[in-house]
């Protein structure tokens, strides 16, 4: 457990060294611990070593990480079943994967007023990724919009998942494609806290940073190689 620690310190030196060479202030870059599969004496060190934020894919894995840490913000950044809408409207403070009106009218209906609103992202396809996990630049900007006017829903910008690849020289670009659409949905749309960009993992989230990445969503390298779900 005290390899979590180490961990957590050495991935926000990092951040703090990224946002220096970017000329970013480190306090717009959020690290988003991603805990699934992982238990509950794991989350329990990160917490201890100052981490505030998880995020989780499967609801029936996070209830019991919820219940033990109801101080911690929860993310969930998994795909959304219909049926756990109200679940996951309620046990969670922000979703990174929404990808139709219907998955995000649901948890709108259903989450609790005294929670406030939930935040969500739109899921974007920006490199060939299964097209039934996210939307198209073009849904995504039409989208934005339907999600604006639910009531207990805050539209707060977009989540990616680009494709791995070998060359480096990629990555800036995909990136930058995300930014830049996040910057045409709040014009567009006149959405003032559309301002969030979650994009970056263990293996990129240097470059995401200097794209302009506001949330950067690391696992193996924060708990080590995952439990099966």
């Amino acid at each position: 457990m005290t390899n979590i620690k180490l961990r957590i310190a050495a991935i926000r030196k990092e951040i703090l060294k990224t946002c220096e060479i970017a000329n970013r202030d480190p306090d717009s870059v959020n690290l988003l611990a991603v805990s699934k599969t992982m238990g509950v004496d794991a989350v329990a060190t990160a917490i201890h070593a100052g981490q505030k934020h998880f995020g989780e894919n499967y609801l029936q894995d996070a209830r019991p990480k919820v219940s033990a840490f109801p101080e911690a913000t929860w993310h969930f950044v998994g795909g959304i079943q219909s049926k756990k809408t109200r679940d996951i409207a309620n046990a969670f403070g922000w979703v990174h994967s929404i990808t139709t009106e219907k998955v995000a009218k649901r948890p709108s209906e259903q989450r609790e007023p005294t929670l406030g609103r939930l935040n969500c992202l739109i899921h974007v396809n920006l490199s060939n990724e299964d097209q039934k996990l996210c939307v198209t630049q073009d849904e995504a900007i039409r989208l934005a919009g339907q999600i604006a006017t639910l009531d207990q829903i805050s539209v707060r910008g977009l989540m990616a998942i680009p494709a791995p690849t070998a060359d480096p020289a990629a990555q800036p670009a995909t990136f930058r494609l995300l930014r830049d659409l996040k910057d045409e949905i709040e014009s567009r749309h006149g959405l003032p806290e559309f301002n969030q960009l979650s994009m970056g993992m263990t293996n990129d989230f240097v470059e995401a940073i200097k794209q302009g990445a506001t949330w950067i969503r690391i696992g193996t390298a924060i708990f080590g190689p995952r439990n099966k779900p």
